[in-house]
């Protein structure tokens, strides 16, 4: 056997967790357009990366249930409603975020409900926005 086979390593397949975690942060990036908010800098940069770390750890975590607002959902439900989560609902929960005057005890559930609630209630919230500004116009 030739000494050049024997100093080559076997082939690895890729089939470590580390991978599958850059999948999806890849997934997720795009999902929500993460250089659209950096290249415009509408929201900081920190608070961005927080989000897509959150929401990474909840698509990778192995646990058979994630517990959102005090419920447990199954984890592939959490994990379907966080890799459908678009940049509008990101500009959403940042809004959110921005109007919340109360002290948030555990800011990461709060983070947590705010991302898996979005998708269910973002339009309800922009249409009562509308007609509660339509109602005071011209006042």
């Amino acid at each position: 056997m030739p000494l050049d086979e024997e100093a080559t390593p076997p082939e690895r397949k890729r089939s470590e967790p580390n991978d599958a975690y850059r999948i999806y942060e890849e997934i997720i990036k795009e999902n929500i357009e993460c250089d659209h908010f950096v290249t415009y800098n509408r929201f900081d940069k920190d608070r961005l990366d927080e989000i897509i770390d959150l929401i990474l750890e909840t698509v990778c975590t192995a646990r058979k249930t994630i517990r959102v607002a005090g419920d447990d959902y199954p984890a592939e439900l959490v994990k379907s409603k966080f890799l459908k989560l678009t940049s509008n609902h990101i500009e959403f929960v940042f809004d959110c975020m921005k109007q919340n005057t109360t002290k948030v005890r555990n800011i990461k559930k709060y983070m947590l409900a705010a991302l898996f609630n979005a998708s269910s209630t973002i339009d309800s919230y922009y249409t009562a926005l509308v007609a509660h500004d339509m109602a005071h116009w011209g006042e």
